[in-house]
């Protein structure tokens, strides 16, 4: 019989004990077949999952329990495992991306929650829409969830019921529009309670104000590392952070505050499909 898994998070930055993966596997190295997936280039799949293995490894030194879905199923963007589900103090919330291609991953996730001792508390229906990537954690009480292309009004009515806690909705800008869709968490991350990286030219007027409101210094993100992923940074506890290879702006800045700063490789896994480390990563335990 398996142990449970522990679960509870209610925060981008408290330590990260146990957190969901998802290696690439063959759905992965054919996203490029598909345009609606967006991605940049043909998928090297051996070079993608040395680059997920090294993140693991990285991860695992830095005292994470990583988990492996190590799922078959035909999801081309389900390596980006933060994104199908919300994981909270109470358990699992199982998403509904507005992205056609994404919807069943959910149903993937649900069963590795069944099967490890996690609850699931609720899920988003349709009509509504949620991506894991417009939801952040600003304090224990207080999630902040962007409104984009990817979630819906619909879906953030029943998103809110279901946490029980505050919830903020910004307006997330059009941007490049559908195909490439600019997530809340395109434009932010959490490194400490009272830090974050920022792209400060997409960042929602009312969730900057909000950051003032609550002491949170704001890193602005150099223009040219936008695209290689700089603003997506994964708080390992506070102060103590995963990066992308390739932004040495954004890593100077971070250290000058006091960050202790781990790299790793993604041009593939990472890059190529516009996802980095928080994506990669579904927290399952914070404390």
């Amino acid at each position: 019989m398996r142990m449970a898994v522990p679960y509870g998070v209610s925060s981008m930055v408290a330590s990260l004990q146990h957190v969901l993966v998802q290696e690439p596997r063959a759905a992965f190295g054919v996203a490029y077949d598909n345009p609606a997936y967006g991605y940049l280039h043909p998928v090297n799949l051996g070079i993608a999952a040395k680059e997920h293995m090294g993140l693991c490894d990285l991860l695992e030194s830095l005292g994470v329990t990583v988990h492996n879905l190590a799922s078959d199923a035909p999801f081309a963007d389900m390596v980006y495992t933060y994104d199908p589900a919300l994981v909270t103090r109470d358990g699992a919330i199982l998403l509904r991306s507005g992205k056609p291609e994404r919807v069943g991953e959910e149903d993937v996730l649900a069963k590795w929650f069944e099967e490890n001792g996690i609850p699931i508390v609720g899920r988003i229906d349709a009509p509504g829409t949620v991506d894991g990537g417009d939801i952040f954690w600003l304090t224990d009480d207080i999630l902040c969830v962007g409104r984009t292309l990817r979630t819906n009004q619909a879906g953030i009515d029943r998103l809110t019921e279901l946490v029980g806690e505050r919830v903020f909705t910004f307006d997330v800008a059009y941007d490049a529009g559908p195909a490439e869709c600019l997530h809340l968490l395109s434009t932010i991350s959490m490194v400490r309670e009272d830090l974050a990286v920022v792209d400060l030219q997409r960042l929602p007027a009312g969730l900057y104000s909000l950051l003032l409101e609550h002491d949170v210094e704001m890193i602005p993100i150099p223009d040219e590392e936008i695209d290689s992923l700089g603003p997506n940074v994964l708080a390992v506890r506070p102060g103590v952070a995963v990066l992308l290879e390739g932004n040495p702006g954004t890593k100077a800045a971070l250290e000058a505050a006091g960050v202790e700063v781990h790299e790793f490789a993604g041009g593939e896994i990472a890059v190529n499909g516009s996802g980095g480390p928080t994506c990669l990563t579904r927290p399952l335990l914070r404390a």
